[in-house]
């Protein structure tokens, strides 16, 4: 077996279940990992020693068996784990009595024979695009930790990019699976809005969240995702459609896919990185077609007003009884959000069917659409601004500039990453519910070398 903290999670899994490694093993390995690697990362909060040593030996002895067998995994501190409470990156919710039961995800990994090992730092109530949290501490990016992992699954991203887990949760709002996953050089999915259920997850925005997985491999992702299908009633908005199994067609290639290139909005508004990484990748699928997506600056500031307006009111009475708790950034948004005057809602929600009608009949004539995950590759911890096209903006509000207006309509999405000297992303939409067409398209680009997780250089 390879360095097990830099093998996939389908290499574990084969190794624990051919017997030529122990899920104890693995696992001890992994919390020693986090304990060794963690002070400089800051990618967890909450580390599961005891229940996480318990679940390997119940799988070394044969009570638990599946395609995750003794893979390490964490979440993101918004799914509810037993005995710990929910922080959801906040100062407020620690206070919260500790969660009675797994959230439905974590049990269907654990399922499927994966061994959780703890919860990771995010943007409080993930309201950011940084991977800077107020009460914890930032989280920092494998390669180079004086810059951002992104957010708000800033932990998911730092853990698995720094070989602490393979594999990990986050959740994807405006993008916060697809930012962290370019800065950190991961691939990410997004799947279709109301594909997995949220149900033991602590909201942000009802109508636009989403969870999903990142890992270093396409075939984890697929692994991950196939495991956690299925509909579940706790969430009003899961889809009662059956599984979907991916991970059969990973290696089909492109044949008979039609994929183009996002122009025009996706063009500009970004730094040279960005521009090159969107090149390499149509170079490497002889992309020959752009296309111009309607009406998108639009679409972004419908999803900004929708986002704004519904955290608003999620939060509202703790704003009113205890504004002071919270990071005055994420405070004075939501503060903002309460005053948006309902015709604004109302047009932005008229909006938002318009533009998933008008990306539907453009999926009419192609399968899937390339573009920029991020503007640019990770800037520098504590950094407030960055220009874009000669215009000086602040980085928390920008980073999703390009994810926006694509998670406003659910549509699936697979974030590749493009080696450098600091990784950058690109992201491949497809239609609702064909995320195994995304999933194809990335597992083409890895196994090209187009596409890859790279390792931090520290770590080579």
């Amino acid at each position: 077996m390879t360095d097990i903290h830099w093998d996939s999670a389908a290499g574990i899994a084969a190794s624990v279940a051919a017997g030529t490694i122990t899920a104890r093993a693995v696992i001890e390995a992994t919390l020693g990992r986090i304990a060794e690697r963690d002070g400089v990362l800051n990618a967890f909060t909450d580390v599961t020693w005891a229940r996480a040593l318990a679940r390997a030996d119940a799988i070394d002895a044969g009570a638990v068996s599946g395609p995750l067998a003794g893979v390490p995994f964490a979440v993101k501190n918004l799914f509810d784990v037993a005995e710990l409470p929910t922080r959801a990156g906040s100062a407020i919710n620690r206070e919260r009595a500790p969660a009675e039961r797994d959230s439905v995800l974590i049990e269907r990994l654990e399922r499927a024979g994966a061994v959780l090992v703890g919860a990771l730092n995010m943007g409080e109530y993930a309201y950011d695009f940084t991977g800077e949290n107020l009460h914890d501490g930032p989280s920092r990016n494998p390669h180079d930790t004086t810059r951002m992992t992104g957010g708000s699954s800033g932990g998911s991203g730092g853990a698995v990019a720094g070989g602490l887990v393979p594999l990990a949760l986050g959740s994807d709002t405006n993008g916060s699976i697809r930012v962290p996953a370019s800065l950190c050089g991961l691939f990410g999915l997004k799947p279709t809005f109301g594909r997995l259920p949220r149900s033991g997850s602590f909201p942000f925005v009802s109508s636009l969240d989403h969870l999903g997985p990142l890992a270093r491999s396409v075939r984890d992702l697929a692994l991950a995702y196939d495991a956690m299908q299925g509909h579940d009633v706790g969430d009003p908005a899961c889809a009662d459609r059956p599984a979907d199994p991916v991970t059969p067609t990973l290696d089909s290639g492109l044949s008979g896919l039609r994929i183009a290139r996002a122009g025009g909005y996706f063009r500009a508004n970004q730094m040279p990185e960005a521009t090159a990484a969107v090149d390499r990748i149509a170079a490497a699928l002889d992309i020959r077609r752009d296309i111009e997506l309607p009406e998108v600056a639009r679409a972004r500031a419908a999803a900004y007003l929708i986002t704004t307006a519904e955290g608003a009111a999620l939060h509202l009475k703790r704003l009113r009884s205890r504004a002071a708790d919270f990071d005055p950034d994420v405070r004075d948004r939501l503060i903002a959000g309460a005053m948006i005057p309902a015709p604004m809602l109302i047009q932005a929600q008229k909006f938002r069917r318009w533009y998933r009608d008008a990306m539907l009949r453009l999926f009419e004539g192609v399968d899937a659409i390339i573009a920029p995950a991020t503007p640019c590759s990770a800037p520098l911890l504590g950094q407030k601004t960055f220009v874009l096209d000669g215009v000086e903006l602040p980085v928390r509000a920008n980073m999703g500039i390009f994810t926006q207006p694509i998670s406003f309509i659910g549509l699936p999405v697979v974030a590749v990453p493009v080696a450098g000297t600091m990784p950058i992303a690109v992201q491949i939409i497809a239609p609702p519910w064909r995320e195994d067409i995304a999933l194809r398209i990335a597992r083409y680009l890895e196994s090209t070398g187009a596409a890859t997780a790279q390792r931090p250089a520290d770590q080579e």
